[in-house]
């Protein structure tokens, strides 16, 4: 369903991707993660068409993306930035339905649709009045999966939808969206800097430095397998970082 080939973005003399090759089998998660400015967003970004590659290219559903297609394949694509991103002067029923109202759907086809993804996304009806500053952080969380499943795509774009929830309710959440991907069997590429996170989710996890992917597979693959000592760095880290909050006054960590 999406393929980067020997993709580069640079920012003037920054380079922010170098030489990014991947894959993702329709109706598989993939999980991209890393050390924090690795380039993850930045390859999310270029996936949504939000941003054009200095070099390479991105093929989505076997057609590369173009400024002809872009918009097309846009529609196609559900993307939950960090933080949820929800308009503050609109509200959740706003939020949700923006790019339904954009393309001219009547005004019983929004509805109808609405109470589906609100129904996937566990949002109570009778919050879709309220702004985004009077629902909680997981509301907001929720209302941002509504917006993105709104137009049924066939590809979602999640970068760290979860990381800025408490730990108890990113538990939850975390739960709520393996069921939905499972029930949805939508092609996934998700953000996240937790390992522990990525194995949850993920089919395949691409493991990026200096953007670059230095290691793809499972959370098998790079315990057992690592591909340099980056890598071997990296699990254990992951795993300290884990146990140091396994042992913290809670017993448990997110």
């Amino acid at each position: 369903m999406i393929e980067a080939e020997a993709l580069g973005k640079t920012y003037g003399d920054i380079t922010a991707l170098e030489g990014v090759t991947l894959a993702c089998r329709a109706g598989t998660t993939n999980v991209l993660i890393g050390p924090s400015g690795c380039g993850k967003s930045t390859l999310l970004r270029l996936i949504a068409g939000l941003e054009w590659p200095t070099s390479g290219r991105i093929c989505f559903d076997g057609a590369e993306i173009t400024t002809e297609n872009v918009q097309h394949i846009r529609h196609r694509t559900g993307y939950v930035i960090q933080a949820g991103g929800l308009f503050p002067h609109m509200t959740a029923r706003g939020n949700a339905t923006l790019a339904a109202r954009y393309l001219d759907w009547s005004q019983d086809r929004i509805d109808a649709r609405l109470e589906e993804v609100a129904s996937l996304a566990r949002f109570p009806m009778d919050r879709l009045s309220a702004r985004p500053g009077a629902l909680s952080g997981g509301q907001q969380q929720r209302v941002s999966i509504m917006r993105a499943l709104m137009l049924d795509p066939d590809v979602l774009l999640l970068d760290e939808p979860l990381g800025a929830l408490d730990p108890m309710i990113r538990a939850e959440l975390q739960q709520e969206l393996k069921a939905l991907m499972g029930r949805l069997g939508k092609t996934v590429l998700l953000v996240t800097h937790d390992l522990a996170e990525a194995a949850w989710f993920g089919d395949v996890i691409h493991l990026m430095r200096h953007g670059r992917v230095v290691q793809s597979g499972a959370l098998g693959d790079f315990a057992e397998r690592p591909a340099s000592a980056f890598v071997e760095r990296f699990v254990r880290a992951q795993r300290h970082l884990h146990m140091e909050g396994a042992a913290g006054p809670h017993g448990s960590r997110a």
